[in-house]
């Protein structure tokens, strides 16, 4: 037996549907958490079906248990686990987690350290909190597809569910954050964020030129909105990703490239100077790469202390020698999947091992296991799946 997970000792109700929730609790369930995740017998959002690649991805190492939540006997099994639990999280509208019972102040009732975690579209409170959002409407609403893409094309969304996952990590170091307090305080809190705070706050130093200077930012394309040379470039045979913006990287890269001519240029001597002329300067950047390869140049930009990379597709990345060494997917046996590859957590705490414990179950998978571990008899759990509160698993 190996040391304990880090967060072996926390229970997560998760009561969560599409992107954004599950990927709060995932992050829970990577380090550890026992994490009971609560599905509705008409089933849920499962994009693509339960062996889809996302779902695989989303729901690992968490457990399943089937509740009809719409009936006040399903609502009552659920308020016996939070009695024990220490964290629910949640992704519903405001008036679906009142009439289900999962509402701060009813959890609060049952079980005082309970904490619990909510992701909305746009707020749990305010004139668009009734609303339904999804990443996409978010992107726009906060400002992502306004400085994404070739100026002039029109506004462009991040090619992820930018917002989503961002709201999901924010969620996770929130309840993290209030599972430290509560250690202090022995008392829970309810902590929230929404898909239109996380985006906003995602800007980072793109809302800061606004908030600040009043700068409201434009699309840049694939160069740095306010550094260069620092943008992607074409190459003999591809295109490469590279920053050299200032001191002693503009200095090593220009002679590298044979320009040291650029160095006295007084279009491009200052770092101010390279953006008021960064067209003239991106066009003489290109002509010089041009005579060489991607690969070559990686190589010898790097030599000198210039960071670069290539432009790669997802399966180049899984590819490379650096990716490959760091091990980012792992490998899981999933019952009907069969065996799979998945990506790990992104953070590494070390020392402690960062695998795919569990596969994403199968629907109601844990049903009579949990319902026994949160202290309901055999007499009890039999009742509860002869009436449908709990109805036993069929088959994926």
């Amino acid at each position: 037996m190996g040391e304990a997970m880090p967060l072996a000792d926390i229970t997560v109700i998760d009561l969560t549907i599409a992107r954004a929730g599950p990927t709060a609790v995932r992050q829970l369930a990577d380090w550890g958490a026992d994490v009971v995740r609560v599905e509705s017998p008409e089933g849920g959002m499962e994009m693509g079906g339960r062996t889809s690649p996302d779902y695989l991805n989303l729901h690992r190492n968490k457990r399943s248990i089937v509740i009809d939540l719409k009936l006040p006997e399903g609502q009552e099994v659920l308020h016996r686990m939070v009695e024990s639990a220490d964290v629910v999280v949640e992704n519903m509208r405001t008036p679906v987690k009142h009439k289900l019972g999962f509402d701060y102040e009813t959890l609060a009732n049952i079980n005082p350290r309970i904490i619990l975690g909510s992701i909305s579209g746009f707020g749990q409170h305010g004139p668009y909190s009734q609303r339904g959002g999804v990443d996409q409407i978010a992107q726009g609403m906060g400002g992502m597809m306004r400085i994404t893409g070739i100026p002039g094309q029109g506004p462009v969304r991040a090619g992820v569910a930018i917002s989503d996952v961002t709201a999901g990590l924010q969620l996770a170091v929130g309840i993290l954050t209030a599972l430290h307090e509560r250690h202090t305080t022995g008392k829970g809190r309810w902590v929230h964020t929404s898909l239109l705070e996380s985006m906003i706050g995602m800007l980072d130093f793109q809302a800061a030129r606004w908030t600040v200077a009043n700068d409201d930012p434009p699309q840049a394309g694939n160069d740095h909105p306010t550094l260069g040379p620092m943008g992607m470039y074409q190459t003999l045979d591809g295109h490469l990703n590279l920053a050299a913006s200032g001191g002693r990287l503009w200095e090593a890269f220009c002679k590298e490239l044979d320009a040291s001519e650029w160095l006295e240029d007084e279009r491009f001597f200052s770092v101010s100077a390279r953006r008021e002329n960064k067209a003239q300067l991106n066009a003489l950047i290109e002509e010089r790469l041009m005579h060489d390869t991607t690969t070559s140049w990686v190589e010898r930009l790097n030599k000198v202390g210039v960071p670069c990379g290539p432009v790669n597709t997802v399966a180049e990345a899984f590819s490379d020698p650096q990716v490959q060494h760091l091990g980012v997917a792992k490998p899981v046996s999933h019952p009907t999947a069969g065996d799979i590859n998945i990506v790990r957590n992104a953070t590494n705490l070390e020392g402690v091992p960062n695998d795919i414990r569990l596969a994403s179950p199968l629907k109601g998978q844990h049903s009579e296991e949990l319902l026994a571990q949160f202290g309901f008899s055999s007499d009890e759990i039999e009742s509860l799946a002869r009436s449908g509160v709990v109805p036993p698993r069929n088959p994926d």
